[in-house]
């Protein structure tokens, strides 16, 4: 009776030892990889990202692919994209260099709150665990998953990079997850508009720009216009976050 017992349990033990191994053996990989395309993007983020955009500028849709591959590997590395976000606008103008910002952010968006659900969890909480706030984030996604996270998406008080992988720890569905990321939009359009004004602006101290004045002016107006939308969206999530801080202590 004995020996079946200690059998039995050495049979269940085994699957879960191996298990562990996978994840600890696929979390190194993810975390080697991430450490390389850290090292890319910040050599890239240097001296080296006014060739990369040239190219970029010159390659069409082949560059556009590019650029959203760098900026999904840039926010899964926990490279600060404000960067690329500027330089979006200064190469696409602001319709398609939100778009394709948009597209970039939610794709290493998704792969950083998959590897943090799925791949590295236990090193990831173990950085985050003591984090001021993390424990109310979770009972508020528990509660209204879907609008949390649009509303944290909304606020710039939540770094975007950081809150990617703290979101893989909570209960979110992945499917919430991934249309809650249209929160990014005000934030991204509004950096997107300053790029493609620098860039213009640069263009125009260049005697290269082939716009006038009204379009300048056209320029100038929509950009306080995006600055005055974000502004109120900002306030917006924040008295939401609020109101939702409250009820979870009552």
């Amino acid at each position: 009776m004995g020996r079946r017992a200690s059998r039995k349990t050495a049979g269940n033990t085994a699957p879960t030892a191996g298990r562990t191994r996978g994840r600890v053996k696929a979390g190194s990989i993810v975390a080697v990889a991430a450490l390389l395309g850290l090292a890319a993007v910040a050599h890239l983020a240097g001296d080296d990202l006014p060739a990369l955009l040239e190219w970029i500028r010159g390659r069409g849709t082949t560059g556009a692919a590019v650029f959203v591959a760098v900026y999904a590997l840039a926010t899964l590395a926990m490279v600060p994209g404000s960067l690329l976000t500027l330089a979006a606008g200064a190469v696409y103008g602001v319709a398609n260099g939100t778009a394709l910002v948009m597209v970039g952010a939610t794709l290493g968006a998704n792969l950083a709150f998959l590897v943090s659900r799925y791949v590295a969890r236990p090193a990831v909480e173990s950085r985050l665990r003591k984090r001021p706030g993390l424990a109310t984030m979770e009972a508020a996604v528990a509660q209204r998953g879907l609008r949390v996270v649009f509303l944290l998406r909304l606020s710039p008080l939540f770094p975007f990079n950081l809150l990617n992988y703290a979101l893989g720890l909570t209960s979110i569905r992945a499917r919430d997850y991934l249309l809650a990321c249209a929160g990014m939009l005000p934030g991204t359009l509004l950096y997107v508009y300053y790029g493609a004004a620098g860039g213009e602006a640069v263009k125009l101290a260049a005697g290269n720009s082939s716009h006038g004045p009204g379009w300048y002016a056209t320029m100038l107006v929509g950009l306080l216009a995006t600055v005055a939308v974000t502004a109120m969206v900002t306030r917006y999530a924040r008295a939401g976050l609020a109101g939702l801080d409250e009820n979870s202590t009552n």
